[in-house]
């Protein structure tokens, strides 16, 4: 086998301690829950991707990369065309990440290294180039978690129709009142429950959820204007700086910025 398959269970038993994929997936492409026997580090070089597990949700543009343990039941959906590069590690052979899902910063040597990988093939040659370029990438793959577009899910069943509520129509006007009479709960239970349950506030959540909303509009090409109305916003600019002050970029430019400019 030579690296070119796109079945991951292809990737999953090959005795190699890291086996790299590249998939080149469209706009909108799904893949549903699934779990693998490796670890694995999910990366898109453009577009966005949005990972999904019991734990939360994770939006990461090409900076960013998700790790997701061994045995974690994730979901991936794509934003934009999006050139994924996925390695799957035993998790013998990983740095000592943490046990749940993590956001990490993709520096350019990384990037290399993994873009690089991909062209190897599945069995390469253990003890020749190939090995040892498997080798330092491991090395370079030292957890760096960034601040992630992330949204974390809470177990309660009332406070979890919220989110999914929330989810779906972000760019509604959720208030403490409006989102109280939703979980049928007192303002005052709401925000004691939904920090104890999330660790953060409710208006953090609905921030998120509308970031990671512009994210995924922004990744397809649409409009700025187009992409405010959507989330509520009364002008554009007031949604350009709220991106802004959470992103570091303008919405408009947030991806035609060189990777390299962007936070990492």
């Amino acid at each position: 086998m030579h690296g070119k398959s796109e079945d991951r269970d292809d990737y999953q038993l090959v005795p190699r301690p890291v086996a790299a994929m590249a998939r080149d997936l469209p706009d909108g492409h799904h893949i549903p829950p699934h779990h693998h026997r490796r670890a694995q580090l999910i990366y898109g070089t453009s577009g966005a991707v949005t990972v999904a597990t019991d734990q939360g949700t994770w939006v990461v543009p090409a900076t960013r990369a998700v790790w997701v343990p061994a045995g974690t039941t994730h979901a991936m959906t794509c934003a934009g065309a999006v050139r994924m590069r996925t390695l799957y590690i035993e998790p013998a052979a990983a740095p000592p990440l943490p046990t749940g899902p993590l956001v990490v910063s993709v520096p350019p040597l990384l990037r290399e290294l993994i873009e690089e990988a991909t062209r190897l093939p599945i069995s390469y040659e253990l003890d020749g180039r190939d090995g040892r370029l498997m080798d330092l990438l491991l090395l370079e793959l030292e957890p760096h978690p960034v601040a992630a577009l992330h949204l974390p899910a809470p177990t309660d069943s009332a406070l979890l129709a919220l989110c999914t509520a929330i989810r779906t129509d972000p760019g509604a006007r959720w208030t403490a009142d409006s989102a109280a009479a939703h979980a049928h709960l007192s303002v005052r239970s709401l925000h004691r429950r939904f920090a104890a349950a999330t660790g953060v506030p409710l208006a953090h959540w609905v921030r998120q959820a509308r970031l990671i909303t512009a994210m995924a509009l922004l990744a397809r090409d649409t409009p700025v204007t187009t992409v405010a109305a959507h989330l509520g916003y009364a002008t554009p600019s007031a949604f350009t700086a709220m991106f802004r002050r959470a992103l570091g970029h303008a919405p408009s430019t947030y991806y035609r910025t060189d990777a390299a400019d962007r936070p990492a």
